[in-house]
């Protein structure tokens, strides 16, 4: 096959362009330029997509003996990955960028151009499994990404080539040394990467301004003031302006945040336990949603927060209703569910959190609506 690897100059993905040739296909490496103004060099592991990460990607690429190019994406990445993020949080939201660039960009932009050039899939270096369309976790699990590639359609996976999946982190390394590639030991990129100072509330506040609101408590008292609700998050206990725990003593988490009126609300640990998510814009792996209530384990972070649940599709999304209670449960981000089987590795699809409520699964049967929070 005619293949496109998607090279971001770090080790993963230089492996996993090196597999695509060794296993015969043609190969052509694109480094994406998301950045209109894109560092020298990096800080460390801090962000990426820096002239030294593209750097990188090249030298890879001319190990491997395959052509190279660097392409364009700073415009598309702003409107739809950076903008779409400061919207978000402007909304009271917690969203992950992270999977809005494998949605929009990487397999849709990238995915598009690459098809309208004649390449057959898109190479990548994410950990994760794809077998006969079927989206599984990867072996590593401390790396496995598909959580963040649960919003790709049925179309999508269907072009796409994750190479590295069956593979421990620690060997892709040595791998990587193996074949000469000088990435075998470049440290991995973390935290967001357009935010390489790692400051998402300064990030938010120099693009949203001061938006002044008041955080309460249950009883809806004022407690302190605040400068936007984009410097909170479902689960937050550190940097709410307090002057110390409740009158318990136990510390509060933020529990609701409404964007209208700028309220911040905190309460206990036990305000933070949701039994049933609604979600929106569901996307299903398999191309079609299923016809009645599934049994699933449901996942609402990159890492951890995973419940054994039973979900439906509903009008174009979806509802989860948890077997036990998940804590840190935010709108915007995404719920993906997983198959409840003895592996539970397979995707079965995903959607964006638009609400949450407390009253239990078993208690709530046929009457979801209750207790949701919006």
């Amino acid at each position: 096959m005619r293949v496109l690897a998607a090279m971001s100059g770090g080790v993963d993905s230089a492996v996993a362009a090196a597999r695509a040739v060794e296993a015969g296909h043609e190969v052509i490496g694109v480094h994406l330029a998301l950045s209109a103004t894109p560092g020298t060099l990096r800080t460390g592991a801090r962000g990426c997509c820096s002239k030294e990460d593209a750097g990188d990607a090249r030298r890879a690429a001319d190990v491997l003996g395959i052509p190279f190019y660097v392409w364009d994406f700073a415009d598309r990445f702003k409107e739809d990955v950076i903008d779409d993020f400061v919207a978000a949080y402007a909304a009271g939201e917690t969203p992950n960028p992270c999977l809005r660039c494998n949605e929009k960009i990487k397999f849709s932009a990238l995915a598009d151009r690459a098809q309208a050039l004649g390449f057959d899939a898109v190479v990548t270096g994410h950990y994760a499994q794809l077998s006969d369309g079927v989206l599984r976790r990867a072996v590593d699990a401390d790396k496995d990404q598909s959580y963040v590639l649960a919003v790709l359609t049925a179309g999508q996976l269907s072009r796409a080539m994750f190479p590295i999946g069956d593979t421990p982190k620690p060997r892709i390394r040595d791998e990587a040394a193996e074949r000469g590639l000088a990435v075998a030991n470049k440290p991995d990129s973390h935290d967001i990467c357009f935010i390489p100072s790692g400051d998402t509330r300064a990030f938010l506040g120099a693009k949203i301004g001061v938006r002044p609101g008041a955080v309460v408590d249950t009883d809806g008292k004022k407690l302190a003031d605040h400068d936007g609700v984009h410097g909170f998050t479902i689960g937050q206990r550190k940097g709410l302006g307090l002057a110390g725990p409740a009158a318990d003593g136990k510390p509060r988490y933020v529990t609701g945040i409404d964007p209208d009126s700028g309220t911040v609300r905190v309460g206990s640990a036990e305000d933070l336990r949701v039994w049933t998510i609604d979600a929106e814009r569901a996307i299903w792996t398999s191309g079609s949603a299923p016809d009645g209530p599934i049994e699933c384990v449901a996942q609402v972070r990159a890492h951890g927060g995973t419940a054994a649940a039973v979900a439906e599709a509903v009008d174009g999304g979806l509802v989860v209703r948890l077997r036990e209670p998940l804590t840190g449960v935010a709108r915007g981000q995404a719920v993906v569910l997983y198959r409840a089987d003895p592996l539970g590795d397979e995707v079965i699809g995903s959607g964006t959190i638009s609400g949450t409520g407390q009253v239990e699964a078993s208690r709530v049967g046929s009457e979801a609506n209750a207790g949701r929070t919006r």
